[in-house]
């Protein structure tokens, strides 16, 4: 009774802050998707600011905190559909799937259905073989700062001791967090609550590639680029490892779904709700509120939507003046859990392991032999990812694009190439981490890289199968604010 009820407020928390940006009643199965998959995001995201919180101001009533939460998202919901009127999101007809021979659709429906149910076997599988997460990284970081935020009670700020760096004491909250708060409903450290936490994120990140691709692409791409991601396996066993590179992939993908959704609908009608542009901010500030990569992607995604569309302002000697209201959505959207990430860092966590001295940090960025063993190391990574039997979803993508999608890239739009331009940096930024890094290079690249790439595998393949699929004509059919 208790896990149905801490289940309950927290998908219901994420499904009305949806519902305050999106949509009421949604009859299309892809849009109900899209909102349940986010919904499952961001519910764990607020338990778990709703946690840190209640800890940092002393309440001991964390239950009440989540109800609390969750009435007043309702009763915002309910003033906002009463103060202003309804418009349409522009969905793309079941007809963008009529190209594709009705065989190759039947196929791909038992594909996809077949590698949905494998996945899920195997990854149920996993985690009941390995309660306690499949890694050092799963019991000495995470479920450790979840067990001191839940077991210390007043003396939670423990977990930021210096004593114990090899904990990494300075690592964001939210997955620990909201596992805590998952704890405190059910009275201890239940070992299934990680797993759990960490199987949702895993298939609600495969639900989310399907059910925006639909919307925007059609079923055949969605399939598509769902097939690529069930058939990974390393992001099926990373599921279950209870790390924090699938939470983080997810908070990525939903970023850059929700602001091409935003911008599709832009295109379409010359102006976009910035209902969408706030939820991505809030799911880029959830991404820096799980890892510490998750900061590095919310500069990148900041400095790339004003670098493309500034730049594209510019080609046209005209500004458009929406542009300017969308960038603050989606920058109010993001600073709340932004600014208890630097208080965070400033008042609680020690410094992080990876920045010493500006001095040592120049020198080993000036090290040749550093730059040339991390391009090799990034090189074969690229091309052994994922655990594939044979060829990697890396090469088989560019083998597909060159045979299927290279014709279809006719002018890329300009939200969609600052997004490209956002995953670009932030990859960009975990190769010069190597490059400074004070621990051993190779050590540290063979401990991590793999979970760097799959960071960004999942939105890497929602950009591909978005881009070299042909766009169709839009059809009103949900209901959006």
């Amino acid at each position: 009774m208790a896990v149905a009820l801490a289940a309950f407020l927290c998908f219901a928390s994420g499904f009305a802050l949806v519902s305050l940006f999106s949509s009421g009643t949604v009859p299309d199965a892809s849009a109900v998707l899209f909102n349940l998959t986010l919904s499952a995001g961001f519910g764990l995201g607020i338990f778990s600011l709703a946690f840190f919180l209640a800890r940092i101001f002393a309440i001991s009533n964390i239950i009440a905190v989540d109800a609390a939460v969750l009435v007043c998202l309702i009763a915002a919901l309910l003033l906002a559909r009463n103060a202003s009127a309804s418009t349409n999101l522009l969905m793309f007809s079941p007809g963008a799937d009529e190209q594709w021979p009705r065989w190759l659709r039947r196929i791909l429906v038992a594909a996809t259905s077949l590698a949905l149910c494998g996945a899920l076997y195997a990854a149920i599988m996993q985690a009941l073989a390995h309660p306690q997460g499949g890694g050092w990284d799963a019991f000495a970081i995470w479920n450790l700062h979840a067990r001191f935020l839940f077991l210390a009670g007043s003396h939670w700020r423990d977990g930021f001791s210096s004593l114990i760096p090899w904990s990494h004491p300075d690592y964001p909250l939210l997955v620990p967090a909201a596992i805590a708060n998952f704890w405190t409903f059910i009275g201890h450290d239940d070992p299934h609550v990680p797993a759990a936490v960490g199987l949702l994120l895993t298939f609600a990140a495969v639900g989310l590639l399907f059910s925006s691709l639909s919307m925007l692409r059609g079923r055949v791409a969605a399939m598509l680029a769902s097939l690529t991601l069930l058939a990974t396996p390393f992001f099926i066993e990373q599921g279950t490892w209870q790390y924090a590179d699938i939470p983080l992939a997810f908070f990525f993908l939903a970023t850059i779904a929700l602001l091409a959704v935003s911008d599709e609908q832009s295109l379409a009608r010359g102006s976009s709700s910035s209902g969408f542009l706030a939820l991505a901010g809030i799911t880029a500030g959830f991404a820096g509120w799980t890892k510490n990569e998750g900061v590095l992607f919310v500069c990148g995604i900041i400095l790339a939507r004003q670098i493309v569309f500034l730049r594209a302002g510019r080609k046209r000697s005209e500004i458009n003046p929406s542009f300017h209201r969308h960038s603050s959505a989606f920058l109010l959207g993001c600073a709340p859990v932004i600014l208890l990430i630097i208080y965070c860092k400033h008042r609680l966590a020690p410094p992080g392991d990876l920045f010493t001295s500006p001095a040592s940090m120049l020198h080993r960025l000036l090290e040749p032999f550093r730059f040339e063993i991390v391009v090799k190391a990034f090189l074969r990574r690229f091309f052994s990812f994922g655990g594939w039997l044979g060829i990697p979803g890396t090469v088989l993508l560019l083998a597909f694009y060159f045979i299927v999608g290279r014709g279809q890239r006719r002018g890329l739009p300009a939200g969609h190439r600052a997004s490209i331009l956002a995953l670009f940096l932030t990859f960009i930024g975990y190769f010069c981490v190597y490059l400074i890094t004070p621990y051993d290079l190779f050590w540290h690249l063979r401990f991590s890289l793999d979970r760097l790439f799959l960071q960004l595998w999942p939105s890497t393949v929602f950009l591909f199968f978005l881009l070299i699929t042909p766009q169709k004509l839009p059809l009103s059919s949900n209901v959006s604010r």
